[in-house]
């Protein structure tokens, strides 16, 4: 599958030497692995603040390419649509899975080796099993009530 991020021509290894706030938008964008984990449904405690993810995908999320069917309008037609930008990365940081760049660049840990940043590749997180490719259920047709039987563990 052709990736929708553009790579090419970045800084090398900015994500090592550059601060998240100092990115440019191409390099922002290039972060995200592709994996589609942070358009899974969520649950949140609210006693404990604990996230658990659901096999629940946003109405957007293609669950074969794991990306937004429609990504520049996004939080026009999903106004709850978490925009991740450098600014408001530490107040929803917790609830991207322990996978993402973003939040391992946050807590200031490496990219795993898979990501298409260091593979070259966008397949490589397809590969590696942290993506969602085929095992999501698009939230039309599951009732919100039932969204705890869609629990998953999302692993380290």
């Amino acid at each position: 599958m052709t990736d929708p991020i553009d790579r090419d021509g970045l800084r090398d290894r900015f994500w090592e030497r550059v601060p998240l706030k100092n990115l440019t938008p191409r390099e922002w964008e290039a972060l995200c692995d592709g994996c589609g984990k942070c358009c899974l449904n969520k649950l949140e405690d609210e006693d404990t603040g604990e996230v658990a993810f659901t096999r629940v995908a946003c109405r957007l999320l293609d669950g074969e390419t794991c990306r937004c069917g429609n990504y520049a309008i996004r939080k026009t037609l999903v106004p709850e649509c978490v925009v991740l930008t450098p600014k408001a990365l530490p107040d929803v940081a917790y609830w991207l899975p322990r996978t993402c760049a973003y939040r391992l660049l946050h807590e200031g840990r490496p990219l795993f080796d898979w990501h298409p940043l260091i593979s070259g590749t966008a397949e490589s997180v397809h590969e590696a099993g942290v993506s969602v490719r085929g095992w999501t259920v698009p939230e039309f047709e599951v009732d919100e009530d039932d969204w705890e039987d869609h629990i998953i563990d999302e692993e380290p």
